[in-house]
C-alpha cells in the first residue's frame, strides 16, 4: 500500500505504527516528526496548499486528510481520482476511534490498543479540583483563540482549565479587553510562533495575570503524539 499523509500528526502516527518511506510515500512540508524518517519522504506542498499534480503523479492507494487541516476544494479534487480518508478529530474519543481505525487498516490492532490505553491513562490520572479560567491564543494581529468545538479545547479542559471562549466556534478573533476574564493566558508556539517577547507585551496589559508560553504541538497534534507529551501535560495540569 502507498499512502500519502496531508497532516503532520497523521504522518507521525503512521511512522509510530512502524511504517517506512516505502509505504508513506509523500507528506507536507509541515510533517516534521519523526525527523530521521520523514527526511526520506517526498514533499507535496503545505497542508492548505497541496501540489495536486505531484500527488497525482505518485499514484497513491490512499490519501489521509483532515477536515480542519486541509482545504475542502483540494481534498474534493483528489477524491475524483483517489481513495481519500478525511479524518475529523475534535475530542479524545474521536482520536481513539481514529487510532483504532488506522490499526485495523494496517493490521496492527494490538498496537492501536496499546496506543489508546497509553493516551487514556494520561488523562484518567489527572485530578481536577478547581479549574482555572483560561484563554489560549493561537494568533496575533489579530489575536485569535480557540472555541469549544476544537481539539485544543478538549485537551485544555482535560488538564483542568476552563476555556473562557468555550461558547464560541472554531478560532474566533478577540479583543485584548476580553482576556480580562482569564486567570491564565496561554500563548501557543504554533501556528503563530509566540515567544517570550510576546509574553512581555501581554504582561504590559495585564501585569497581575499568569501568562505562559505553551507547546502548541502538545495541545493540537492528535494521533500518537499525545503519548510523547505525557510528562509535559501532567506537569501543566498540576499547575492548574
Amino acid at each position: 500500500m502507498k499512502i500519502i499523509s496531508l497532516v503532520p500528526s497523521i504522518t507521525e502516527t503512521l511512522f509510530d505504527f512502524g511504517l517506512t518511506s516505502a509505504t508513506v510515500i509523500a507528506r507536507t512540508k509541515f510533517c516534521i516528526h519523526p525527523a530521521d524518517l520523514v527526511k526520506n519522504v517526498a514533499v507535496i506542498g503545505g497542508t492548505k496548499n497541496l501540489n495536486i499534480e505531484k500527488i497525482r503523479s505518485l499514484k497513491p492507494d490512499l490519501i489521509i486528510a483532515n477536515k480542519e487541516e486541509n482545504e475542502k476544494l483540494q481534498v474534493e479534487d483528489l477524491m475524483k481520482d483517489f481513495k481519500v480518508w478525511v479524518t475529523d478529530i475534535e475530542t479524545l474519543e474521536d482520536n481513539q476511534h481514529f487510532i483504532s481505525a488506522l490499526g485495523r487498516l494496517l493490521n496492527k490492532e494490538k498496537l492501536a490498543l496499546d496506543f489508546n490505553q497509553k493516551i487514556n491513562s494520561i488523562f484518567t490520572e489527572i485530578e481536577i479540583l478547581n479549574p482555572k479560567k483560561a484563554a489560549y491564543l493561537i494568533w496575533k494581529n489579530p489575536y485569535m483563540t480557540i472555541g469549544g468545538d476544537t481539539f485544543i479545547n478538549e485537551i485544555l479542559t482535560k488538564l483542568g482549565f476552563e476555556n473562557i471562549f468555550k461558547n464560541r466556534k472554531r478560532y474566533p478573533e478577540i479583543s485584548m479587553d476580553e482576556l480580562q476574564m482569564a486567570d491564565v493566558i496561554f500563548l501557543s508556539t504554533e501556528p503563530f510562533p509566540f515567544q517570550q517577547k510576546h509574553i512581555d507585551e501581554v504582561l504590559k496589559e495585564f501585569p497581575a495575570k499568569e501568562i505562559r508560553l505553551v507547546d502548541g504541538e502538545a495541545f493540537s497534534w492528535f494521533g500518537s503524539h499525545l503519548m510523547k507529551v505525557e510528562h509535559y501535560l501532567k506537569a501543566l495540569s498540576l499547575q492548574s
